[in-house]
């Protein structure tokens, strides 16, 4: 199936200081692509893999599940940390779960975090039902474009694909046994309007995480795709300047930030 328009994928080749970034579940790159240019601009090196079954149709994603989302940013990771001195890992949502299985996996290869409306846990009645459900119903209504900046659309599916739906519930519960294992500088940026997920899953992702270094800020302008909302820039500069604590080089005349 060919990708959607604006879908794709996104590598840039930068200095020695990279950052992986991870969509959201039914979502694509296309919601942190400007996150993405703005570190390229930058100097950094840049990976925002497209993870499968995402960005074609969601009948393809009927056929993923966590295991094949979490394989591609792994597998982005490992080129990033042979590549880069540093690697800091950013998501959204779903992504931000990705994110910190990764931290807890990799350890002192992932130098920081940067979560934006992290997910936790599917919520609702209906998500003790998907384990059912999904062998009778194939999706339900999608849940792309939570955003309060008129005009701004997130490249997404319709529809939500109750099987993937099914094993993303089941990877939240993973992560979330994992949170005590991520001991990383964090920060946590987050929507007190999400329709999509609600503020509960941060302030649960912040009490179980072991990082001594955290920092919990509020979009107050946004809805659940800050990255494409009103905060949107709020999100690059704090990432930035989070890049430019823990790795000092960066930005810094003289460095090889460039190459």
């Amino acid at each position: 199936m060919p990708v959607l328009p604006g879908a794709e994928p996104f590598r840039h080749e930068g200095g020695e200081v990279g950052v992986l970034l991870c969509h959201g579940f039914t979502g694509s790159p296309q919601s942190l692509r400007p996150w993405a240019d703005y570190l390229a601009e930058r100097g950094l090196t840049v990976s925002l893999p497209l993870l499968p079954g995402h960005g074609t149709r969601w009948q393809d994603m009927q056929l993923t599940g966590w295991q094949d989302w979490y394989a591609e940013v792994d597998r982005a990771l490992r080129e990033l940390t042979e590549r880069c001195t540093r690697v800091f890992v950013f998501g959204l949502s779903m992504g931000g779960a990705l994110s910190l299985r990764l931290a807890a996996k990799h350890g002192d290869a992932v130098t920081g975090l940067v979560l934006v409306n992290p997910g936790n846990k599917v919520h609702g009645a209906a998500a003790q039902a998907l384990p059912v459900v999904r062998h009778f119903v194939r999706s339900t209504k999608g849940i792309a474009s939570d955003i309060a900046k008129e005009g701004s659309e997130e490249v997404g599916y319709d529809r939500v694909p109750l099987h993937a739906a099914n094993s993303l519930r089941n990877f939240f519960k993973i992560v979330d046994g994992e949170l005590p294992q991520v001991t990383q500088p964090l920060v946590v940026l987050h929507s007190p309007q999400d329709h999509v997920v609600p503020p509960a899953d941060s302030a649960r992702i912040l009490s179980r995480v072991s990082s001594t270094d955290v920092e919990e800020i509020l979009l107050e302008q946004s809805y659940h795709v800050a990255t494409l909302d009103h905060d949107a820039e709020r999100i690059f500069e704090e990432s930035y300047s989070f890049i430019g604590r823990l790795a000092p080089s960066v930005g810094k005349k003289g460095s090889t930030t460039g190459g």
